[in-house]
C-alpha cells in the first residue's frame, strides 16, 4: 500500500521534510515513488503540489498522521497539558 510520508533530510538539528510517496513499510530514507513538496519546521514552510498529492489519492495513497496533522491542522487541536500541583 502506498502512503504519503514525510521523509527527513538535513542535519540532526536542522530538519527538513519531504512529502513523498512511498511504500508503507519502506524505509524512512529508502526509495519513494514520487516527491510532492517539503515542510522546514524552523520556518514553518509548507509547499505541497496539491495537483499531484490529489492525483495520488485518488489512485490510493493514504496519508500518514505526521502529514495530515500538517495539511489539517483545525482537524487535530493542541492538547493542554495537566499540571500537577504540588502541595508541601
Amino acid at each position: 500500500m502506498l502512503k504519503i510520508k514525510l521523509r527527513p533530510t538535513g542535519k540532526i538539528h536542522q530538519r527538513s521534510f519531504r512529502i513523498v510517496v512511498a511504500e508503507e513499510h519502506s524505509k524512512m530514507n529508502g526509495k519513494f515513488t514520487a516527491d510532492l513538496g517539503f515542510y522546514t519546521p524552523a520556518t514553518k514552510t509548507l509547499e505541497v503540489n496539491k495537483d499531484e498529492m490529489q492525483k495520488w489519492i485518488k489512485n490510493g495513497a493514504q496519508l500518514t498522521l505526521g502529514v495530515e496533522k500538517l495539511l489539517n491542522p483545525a482537524k487535530y487541536p493542541n492538547k493542554k497539558k495537566k499540571v500537577i500541583a504540588k502541595t508541601a
